[in-house]
């Protein structure tokens, strides 16, 4: 997934993909540790969708309240 099209997205809808992206992430890792993982580079995407959301949210917040760190 892009950056640009997580930015697109509506504060409801990123904190609804990044729930997604958690539990599919947590299924791979537990796919991962029994064997029956394939693709082992979804993993990677998956963490860097979950990167993208996260770093999304939080400009919005800063943008929100400027005078905060």
């Amino acid at each position: 997934m892009k950056i640009q099209e997580i930015r697109e997205l509506s504060p409801e809808e990123l904190e609804q993909k990044e729930r997604e992206l958690r539990r599919e992430l947590f299924n791979l890792k537990f796919r991962k540790a029994t064997g029956q993982l394939d693709n082992t580079a979804r993993l990677r995407l998956l963490k860097r969708d979950l990167a993208r959301v996260l770093t999304s949210m939080r400009e919005r917040r800063l943008s929100a309240s400027p005078g905060e760190k």
